[in-house]
């Protein structure tokens, strides 16, 4: 029998693929308005290796597209995972999010991935369409704060 590009795209959707968890920046489930609330995840590239007609088969797969849920009906498609926070960056290098009112919010990230495919040492070859995972909801509450000049400095209400 003949390998199709059917069964290797069945076998890719067959794969266990990891849930992207969301990571927020400022931590603490907490954020302020009109402040640029950070978000990444730490979805990465993996190969498995499956047997279809007795023949093995090494998937390389690879997290392709990302969709951010922030909870306030807003959502962000990037190809980029987001980072950490690092002063020596500019704001433009970060996946971020500006809520506009106080609220609760869900947050989330959903993870596309692709995959290539290739039979022993032969040429990879692409599998036809990809597969996205849901990752678990994190609720996020978003506070508004009054800046108060004291003799100590500023605190905050």
């Amino acid at each position: 029998m003949v390998l199709t590009a059917a069964m290797i795209a069945q076998a890719f959707r067959e794969v266990e693929l990891p849930t992207s968890t969301i990571i927020v920046q400022p931590p603490g489930g907490e954020t302020l308005v009109n402040i640029a609330t950070l978000v990444r995840t730490e979805a990465e590239p993996f190969t498995r290796t499956v047997t279809l007609l007795g023949r093995s088969i090494t998937l390389d797969i690879s997290p392709d597209s990302y969709t951010w849920h922030f909870g306030d009906g807003t959502t962000l498609s990037t190809t980029e995972p987001g980072q950490p926070y690092d002063s020596a960056l500019p704001a433009t290098a970060y996946v971020s999010h500006e809520y506009a009112s106080a609220q609760k919010a869900s947050v989330s990230v959903d993870t596309t991935w692709s995959a290539r495919w290739r039979e022993g040492t032969g040429d990879w070859q692409p599998v036809d369409g990809t597969v996205t995972t849901t990752g678990p909801a994190q609720t996020l509450t978003v506070r508004t704060a009054t800046p108060r000049l004291t003799a100590a400095g500023f605190s905050y209400d």
